[in-house]
C-alpha cells in the first residue's frame, strides 16, 4: 500500500484518473451553472397588444386589448450540443415554445419563462420553458 493510502500497483493510474475526473466535473459544472436567469418575474412583463406580438408570438407578459381562450399549457427543454457551446439564446427557446402551442392552436404563448442551463444525463445542457397557449376570441363570440 502507498502512503497516500491507494494500491501500490498502478496507484499513480488510479489518483490520475481520480484527478481527471474530478476535473471535468468541476468544469461540466461551471459551465452549467455560469448561465444567468434570463427570464423575467411575472410583475415585470409589461403587457402587450395583439397587434403588436413579436414573431414568433411568444411573449413573457400578458395581451392587454383582446379576449382569449387558455388552451393548456406548453413546455419546451432546449439542449446545447456541446459542453462549450453556447446556452439556447432567447429566440431559440421562444421557437420552441411557440412550436408547441401551434401544435395546440395557438395563436400566441404568454407568460414565457425560461432559467438556467443544467447539465443532465443525457445532454451538456439543457434550458426548460414553459408557457400558457392562448387563441383570441372573435370579436362578438360567446366565450364558453
Amino acid at each position: 500500500m502507498a502512503p497516500d493510502g491507494e494500491p501500490a500497483f498502478g496507484g499513480g493510474c488510479v489518483t490520475s484518473l481520480k484527478q481527471s475526473l474530478a476535473a471535468a466535473l468541476l468544469v461540466a459544472g461551471a459551465s452549467g451553472h455560469a448561465q444567468a436567469a434570463v427570464s423575467a418575474s411575472a410583475s415585470a412583463a409589461p403587457s402587450v397588444k395583439a397587434s403588436e406580438l413579436p414573431d414568433p408570438p411568444v411573449i413573457p407578459g400578458d395581451i392587454s386589448d383582446r379576449r382569449y381562450v387558455v388552451l393548456g399549457e406548453v413546455s419546451a427543454g432546449v439542449r446545447k450540443f456541446t459542453a462549450f457551446s453556447a446556452a439556447p439564446s432567447q429566440e431559440k427557446i421562444y421557437r420552441e415554445l411557440w412550436e408547441r402551442g401551434a401544435k395546440k392552436g395557438a395563436d400566441a404563448v404568454i407568460h414565457a419563462r425560461y432559467g438556467h442551463s443544467h447539465i443532465n444525463a443525457i445532454s451538456w445542457g439543457q434550458t426548460n420553458a414553459t408557457g400558457t397557449a392562448i387563441r383570441f376570441i372573435a370579436d362578438g363570440a360567446i366565450n364558453r
